[in-house]
């Protein structure tokens, strides 16, 4: 009797937990867990690219530091000043000549003199 009793209560627990376990599968299937997983996966996604386009930022400026201390460059300790500078001497601001549309250069023209 006891070892029928046994049985009996070993297979409505195994049954039990594998009802459990079934209907906590189909949750995690339905559409909306599936569409919610997702979106929290892009967003990890996203922060994790976001941290490694900040860490490469942070590394081309160090490289940059130290590629202008071993050629010997420095940068004017006032930005504005080297745009003050090269309006001075008339650089800045000025667009290069382009001819307008249609126009030939004079001796670029096949003419009999």
């Amino acid at each position: 009797m006891f070892r029928r009793a046994f049985w009996f209560g070993a297979g409505a627990a195994t049954g039990v937990w594998a009802t459990t376990k079934v209907n906590r599968k189909l949750r995690s299937l339905a559409p909306d867990s599936l569409a919610v997983r997702a979106a929290d996966q892009a967003v990890a996604a996203g922060h994790r690219l976001k941290d490694f386009a900040l860490d490469v930022r942070a590394g081309m400026a160090q490289r940059e530091i130290e590629l202008n201390d071993a050629l010997g460059l420095t940068a004017p300790a006032d930005p504005g000043a080297a745009g003050q500078a090269e309006e001075r001497r008339g650089i800045a601001g000025r667009a290069p000549h382009r001819p307008a549309l249609g126009a030939t250069h004079p001796y670029d023209r096949n003419e009999d003199h």
